[in-house]
């Protein structure tokens, strides 16, 4: 059998895909011994040309990691579907957003009047923005236009499976290229690496339906390893959230934030969170339980994470 042709692709992102592809360790050998690698940026010295001479659909597996922030992010998505047979979303911010879609909460002018003129380290006395084309003598340079909001790949682009995790974990990533060697693919569109069950499910942590009096941020107190956090007053996305991760987080004394994205049939996390919050909450008086609320910092931050951009908000109005 020839070898599979594999790429590998980081928009807007941070990086820890691509580590935790490394992640695999010794698997990494067998990787290389079924795949060979025609476009990883981040590992081989590949130039966006030479994807563009590829063949259409030349590359059996693309694994897409990062969401679509600016032009360059979309003309990446657009040209690695088009020469791809097999493309994933790889990874929370290409699946539904992830960390960069929470700047969708801003408008796109109030990002760069912050990052450029703004924020307390920058000395910008001309308040001069970055422009997408900039000519100097003969030569004009070019930026990628930054867009009004962050979307998830399948936004701008046909998915064929999805890979959640921030990161997807190593043993995940591997399950993953061992079905895809061995030609068993799932239906298309499916999510994979993932359980059908919530993440409570996989959890050890003792549940006593008991109900929450305060919310505590991470740093205000050291939970025991016993109980289940949430009904420690800790924010936990577990109810809400698929399991298949192995509960690591939870493992750590650490809640769970929802990185592998909803249970199947639900439409919006976050807002489904909100719900479960409301069923927890020991308080009768409306004002009482808007008291143990206002403890909760950021919550949009905190309740949509991960799925910002394919929430019913979607983002900020912006004209």
């Amino acid at each position: 059998m020839r070898k599979l042709r594999l790429a590998s692709y980081w928009a807007s992102a941070c990086g820890g895909c691509d580590v935790a592809i490394l992640d695999t360790n010794e698997h990494i050998l067998d990787i290389a011994a079924v795949a060979d690698i025609v476009f990883w940026p981040v590992a081989v010295d590949f130039k966006y040309s030479d994807v563009e001479a590829y063949d259409d659909r030349s590359i059996d597996v693309c694994l897409f990691h990062g969401a679509v922030r600016n032009s360059e992010n979309e003309h990446l998505a657009r040209l690695l579907r088009q020469k791809s047979e097999v493309l994933v979303a790889f990874g929370s911010c290409a699946v539904s957003g992830g960390i960069p879609a929470l700047a969708n909460f801003k408008r796109r002018e109030d990002i760069l009047n912050r990052v450029y003129r703004e924020s307390p380290s920058t000395e910008n006395p001309e308040s001069v923005l970055p422009q997408p084309h900039f000519t100097a003598g003969d030569i004009t340079l070019d930026l990628p236009d930054f867009y009004r909001r962050v979307y998830a790949l399948d936004d701008i682009v046909p998915v064929d499976y999805y890979l959640p995790g921030c990161p997807p974990t190593p043993e995940r990533i591997w399950e993953v290229f061992e079905v895809i060697v061995s030609g068993q693919l799932p239906p298309a569109g499916s999510t994979v690496g993932v359980a059908d069950h919530s993440l409570c499910h996989e959890c050890s942590r003792v549940k006593k339906e008991k109900k929450v009096k305060t919310f505590y941020r991470p740093h205000e107190i050291i939970p025991d390893r016993e109980n289940c956090l949430l009904e420690q007053g800790l924010i936990c996305l577990g109810p809400v959230t698929r399991g298949g991760c192995g509960a690591r987080c939870i493992a750590a004394n650490m809640a769970c934030r929802g990185c592998y994205g909803p249970m199947p049939g639900i439409i919006d996390q976050g807002a489904k969170f909100i719900s479960t919050l409301g069923s927890i909450i020991d308080e009768d008086r409306v004002e009482d339980a808007g008291a143990v609320i206002d403890r909760i910092v950021d919550p949009a931050g905190t309740f949509f994470r991960f799925s910002m951009a394919k929430s019913l908000l979607k983002g900020a109005r912006q004209p």
